[in-house]
């Protein structure tokens, strides 16, 4: 039935709204089962976190903004070649799909080596700069260090998995990326601990441990990052029906890079602005204590389980997006937006009625301490007010990609993010502490997502017609 429906967009064939609805929440789905499971196994990583200690919690939570920004600017040289890809697929040219495929999976591999390199040689400074103390800037260092290394296979099998999501193919993405979750845990429950023996009804077991603590955190994940992207190449290059590897004449690369680069720039500057404002976040939740550090790095997690439907929802959308506009059908396009930005926005109201229900639960999953505890609950139910717009704020960017329009996105998050949330988190942060940033947090949130909802509608059809 799915497979009908997208190859509906490149016979030209009609679509009622609810074929549109349905089509959507089909290629949606296996992503959010994805997203959400690979938040629940980040559940279970942070929990083993917490089993070291909130210094541990601090070192890691001080340089995950510094890994989103490098991580980021990667996936965005990807995506240069995904908006293609979905492009060339709508329209029907396979060969140069291939091509995009073939050309786009090199250059992702070169980029991100340099960028990891670059990244670990400023490994042992950058946890100072941050605002760490001491006390966890070493553990912070290596780990920082060991994802930068590692960089090279986390890019190459985002790459991998955006491309088959970009022929309609969600179920091998979101499976593999389940797989990857589950190894990660595996792989840090032998990495992080040491050697000990568990009982179990009268029965010792004795478990292999390499007691590296947060080196085995980072070295765990990406232990499982090369084994889900030697499995997504393989998807991909061998039996993909319409992206496998086959003897033929390719074409040009370089006007592939070329195009890559003029729609990734926008996205590489927007990865850089979103990046350098989270680090920017971090520096005002540091001087706030350990115990906040950990409260802000522990509820960023809990609050990712109610924002990946609607990311789920946006992998649909910039698909569905993609191909309708490589078809030359921009109304199907402008549908197939409305319609997923509608979808994402009520997924996430009800994710956030959730959150705001069952924080003190998730809080107490991540941490054992309850001064973290309480901390953390406070400022997930501020951020469940924002939920719903912050669904409109991640579709929005992704119809947008789908379309080929990645600038724009960019201009709002610039305005979003360096326009409201830093200068009203420093100055909230002064009489309230952490629940005046996240309270930041939150109304930064609403007013992009009115932005880009307000952006999308004002552009109307014409967005779509870009490409035609």
């Amino acid at each position: 039935m799915q497979r009908n429906l997208l190859g509906r967009i490149r016979k030209g064939q009609p679509f009622s709204w609810g074929e549109l609805l349905l089509l959507t929440w089909q290629l949606s789905v296996p992503a959010i089962m994805a997203k959400i499971t690979t938040v629940m196994m980040q559940y279970i990583d942070a929990s083993m976190v917490g089993m070291i200690g909130s210094a541990a919690a601090a070192a890691i939570g001080l340089v995950n903004s510094t890994t989103w920004l490098i991580g980021g600017v990667c996936f965005a040289m990807s995506m240069g070649y995904t908006i293609q890809l979905a492009h060339a697929i709508g329209a029907g040219e396979d060969v140069k799909a291939r091509s995009l495929v073939r050309h786009g999976l090199w250059a992702v591999f070169a980029f991100s080596l340099a960028m990891g390199a670059g990244s670990a040689l400023f490994s042992d400074d950058l946890p100072y700069f941050l605002g760490g103390t001491a006390e966890i800037a070493g553990d912070a260092a290596t780990y920082l260090c060991i994802y930068a290394l590692g960089l090279p296979f986390l890019a190459v099998n985002f790459a991998a998995g955006s491309m088959l999501q970009a022929s309609g193919n969600m179920k091998v993405p979101s499976l593999l990326s389940v797989l990857m979750c589950l190894l990660d845990v595996l792989f840090n429950a032998l990495l992080i601990f040491p050697c000990r023996t568990v009982e179990i009804e009268g029965w010792a077991l004795w478990i292999p441990g390499g007691d590296m603590g947060v080196a085995g955190v980072a070295l765990g994940s990406v232990l499982a990052e090369i084994c889900c992207m030697a499995a997504m190449l393989y998807v991909l290059l061998k039996k993909s029906r319409q992206l496998h590897y086959r003897q033929e004449e390719l074409l040009s690369w370089t006007s592939e890079l070329r195009e890559a680069v003029i729609l990734g720039i926008p996205m590489v500057l927007e990865q850089v602005v979103m990046g350098g404002a989270y680090v920017a976040f971090t520096r005002i939740v540091s001087p706030l204590g350990t115990v906040a550090l950990a409260a802000n790095s522990f509820a960023i997690t809990a609050e990712s389980l109610c924002y990946m439907p609607g990311i789920g929802v946006s992998t649909a959308a910039q698909t569905l997006v993609g191909q309708s506009v490589g078809a030359k059908r921009s109304q199907l396009a402008q549908r197939f937006g409305y319609a997923s930005a509608g979808l994402g926005m009520v997924v996430m109201l009800i994710m956030g009625i959730i959150m705001y229900a069952c924080a003190p639960l998730m809080m107490a999953m991540l941490s054992a301490d309850a001064a973290v505890i309480a901390a953390g609950t406070e400022i997930l139910r501020i951020e469940a007010w924002a939920e719903p717009l912050f669904a409109a704020g991640i579709i929005v960017t992704s119809i947008f990609r789908g379309a080929g329009e990645t600038r724009m996105p960019t201009i709002l998050n610039l305005v979003a993010m360096w326009g409201i949330r830093i200068p009203l988190a420093i100055y909230l942060a002064v009489d309230y502490g952490l629940p005046g940033v996240w309270t930041a947090m939150c109304v930064e949130l609403c007013a992009r997502g009115l932005l880009s909802l307000g952006v999308l509608f004002y552009r109307g059809e014409s967005l779509y017609q870009k490409k035609a």
